[in-house]
């Protein structure tokens, strides 16, 4: 009777692992921990929702760079309403769901990161043509265009989420040590490489072209201000707002590398990423916290956003010409 008690602990007992004992009722500080991220979860959702509705709705938001960041909001969207709550409920339960769903399910977490990081690159090469090919913008970048790339952002994740976790796929639960855990392996040099190194190496040198011409362009405004036509200020102005929006966007790649690196700099020592294990769940909740932020960031320094927050939270935007509002 003692040994059926004993088992009972277990999640599915076939081998004696403390890893696979079932969670003992959470304390005060788990409980406070599972709190704050489910506080967060709901936090990323609904200011994600936000954006989503603003940028779909507002035709004036009906821009290449803001369906970028509208594809951003949609992987956002889905870290807080998904991720993030069955992050949860894997670090207090077991897995019950088997191991073909549990590798098919680390297929999402993987899909919606990379979506992340190569919606920052686009962002990257977006604001590298505005400041730089400013007067071929216009013309190279449409929405058509820039719905492609959108497209090929979302479809390139998935084949990366493949290649990534294709031994996974080929023999579920190879890397787990009991029945009930759900881990999963990614190799730790392709991932630092791809999800990393290579994104962060085209953003820095984009971004730093970007700020040398900015600081060039700044200089040549303010020395020629005085002197310009009404036609010419137009430009300036133009110019002034595109730069405003370079350095927003610079300040969302910035938090963005802060939130991801602890996570990558785990591969820099070469060793594999053991998904599910609870060395990385902490590592993985300060990157789902980066979700959160990007809203907070559009709140501080797009006064768009703010404008049509104020139009969705007051149901102004359900009045019949709504789309037409002229909120920038």
């Amino acid at each position: 009777m003692t040994e059926a008690m004993e088992g009972a602990e277990l999640c599915f007992p076939l081998l004696l692992n403390s890893s696979c004992k079932k969670p003992e009722p959470p304390g005060s500080v788990t409980l406070l921990f599972y709190i704050v991220l489910s506080v967060i979860s709901l936090l990323t959702v609904t200011l994600n929702l936000l954006v989503i509705i603003s940028i779909a709705h507002f035709r004036k938001l009906h821009t290449p760079t803001n369906l970028l960041l509208l594809s951003l909001a949609v992987s956002d969207f889905l870290v807080g309403s998904l991720l993030i709550p069955v992050e949860i409920l894997m670090t207090a339960t077991c897995w019950m769901l088997g191991d073909v769903m549990c590798a098919l399910y680390y297929m999402l977490p993987v899909i919606i990161i990379t979506s992340s990081v190569a919606n920052m690159v686009l962002i990257s090469v977006d604001r590298y043509m505005a400041i730089c090919d400013p007067l071929h913008y216009p013309t190279k970048v449409t929405l058509k265009v820039g719905t492609v790339k959108v497209l090929l952002c979302w479809s390139y994740s998935s084949i990366n989420s493949v290649f990534l976790l294709y031994d996974n796929l080929k023999q579920p639960g190879r890397y787990n040590s009991c029945n009930g855990e759900c881990v999963v392996n990614i190799s730790g040099t392709a991932d630092l490489v791809v999800g990393f190194i290579l994104p962060i190496t085209v953003i820095v040198v984009l971004y730093t072209r970007v700020f040398m011409v900015a600081v060039s362009q700044a200089r040549a405004m303010k020395s020629h201000v005085a002197s310009v036509s009404v036609k010419h200020l137009k430009i300036v102005k133009v110019k002034r707002s595109e730069m405003k929006a370079a350095k927003t966007l610079g300040i969302l790649i910035v938090v963005f590398l802060i939130c991801y690196s602890p996570y990558y700099c785990v591969s820099l020592s070469g060793q594999d990423i053991l998904i599910g294990s609870s060395n990385e769940a902490l590592m993985i909740f300060l990157m789902y916290f980066n979700s959160c932020l990007n809203p907070i960031i559009y709140a501080l320094f797009y006064p768009w956003f703010k404008k049509a927050t104020r139009i969705i939270v007051t149901f102004k935007i359900l009045q019949s010409n709504s789309s037409e509002a002229n909120i920038l």
